[in-house]
């Protein structure tokens, strides 16, 4: 395996980061009774949806399949944020607990994306490298809009 093979591979997985989260998000907001919560998920499963396009360019550009892998940590961070919209039944509590989950989901994002923006330069994919920033830096800003909520109002609310 080559460092290119092996940047491929985790750029797959990444678009199966962004497919699994694509498909979950609306059910997410569908649990959330926050208003701005709703709002921000439903943003966000926008913007993931365009950033799983976007991926699967940057693999038909390699001549790369997007479905060659499937992400097995999302996944479980997935099933585990289900666990908290399905479980709690204080809406207050659940949307804290969602908020919590998908910061997660957005962290653990944030890392694999990084890893592969730096990937990307060192290999002289400069295009990957520029499309690959572009998602993290929504990713951070996803992941800064949930931060503010939960702390202005959604935290306070649950205590």
């Amino acid at each position: 395996m080559s460092f290119q093979d092996m940047y491929l591979s985790e750029l797959s997985e990444m678009a199966s980061v962004e497919d699994q989260m694509a498909r979950s998000l609306g059910r997410f907001a569908d649990k959330a009774t926050d208003n701005d919560l709703v709002d921000l998920i439903r943003a966000h499963r926008d913007r993931t949806e365009q950033h799983r396009d976007r991926l699967a360019d940057l693999l038909r550009a390699h001549d790369a399949d997007a479905d060659a892998h499937s992400d097995r940590s999302m996944a479980a961070l997935i099933s585990e944020t289900g666990k908290w919209a399905e479980t709690i039944e204080d809406g207050t509590l659940r949307d804290a607990g969602l908020i919590a989950s998908l910061q997660r989901m957005e962290h653990y994002e944030m890392a694999v994306l990084g890893t592969l923006a730096s990937w990307a330069e060192q290999l002289g994919h400069k295009h990957d490298a520029t499309t690959l920033a572009a998602i993290l830096e929504d990713d951070k800003d996803t992941d800064a809009r949930l931060t503010d909520l939960a702390e202005r109002t959604v935290n306070r609310a649950a205590a």
